[in-house]
């Protein structure tokens, strides 16, 4: 959990952050830490990394960035695909596909947790009924996901796709 000192600041992300959403996506896609580490620009331009940040600010995009001392240290944010170019997790076109990372020396915090409920309210505030997600069967991840209500609805790849009903 966080020190006793620290307060995090959660506000909702900008086009101005497209740059942290890119490592917080790299950290998403590269999450078991026995695995090699490729360039960040490597692994986030392969095309289906890049569906998750390109062009980012387009409608029904959105999301939340965590703050520690006014430095951000983990973001949550989500958007939509059609069924002609799906995200890993996609359930249909009217469900935004979520997607969280973390830094890796502010995880098992509880930062991704606080990062998810604010992620999820905001969904529900910005009207969408439903939010999905993909995680690997043995993410530890999948664990908070469970807790904050997503359930699995599909398993592709040894990947489940989950979905929350808000």
């Amino acid at each position: 959990m966080l020190a006793g000192d620290e307060t995090m600041n959660i506000r909702p992300a900008t086009q101005h952050d497209v740059g942290f959403l890119k490592a917080m996506l790299y950290e998403a896609a590269r999450w078991d830490p026995t695995w090699p580490r490729e360039p960040l620009e490597q692994v986030i331009e392969e095309p289906s990394i890049r569906r998750y940040h390109e062009a980012w600010g387009r409608p029904g995009d959105s999301g939340v960035l965590g703050e520690l001392e006014g430095d951000p240290v983990g973001a949550a944010w989500y958007r939509l695909f059609t069924a002609e170019q799906p995200g890993f997790g996609f359930v249909d076109a009217q469900t935004p596909e979520l997607s969280i990372g973390v830094a890796p020396l502010h995880r098992r915090k509880g930062i991704g947790g606080m990062l998810l409920r604010a992620a999820m309210a905001r969904a529900r505030a910005d009207g969408f009924q439903t939010l999905s997600l993909s995680v690997a069967a043995d993410n530890r991840a999948r664990a908070l996901y469970q807790r904050a209500g997503f359930a699995k609805i599909g398993e592709h790849g040894g990947s489940w796709t989950m979905l929350a009903i808000l």
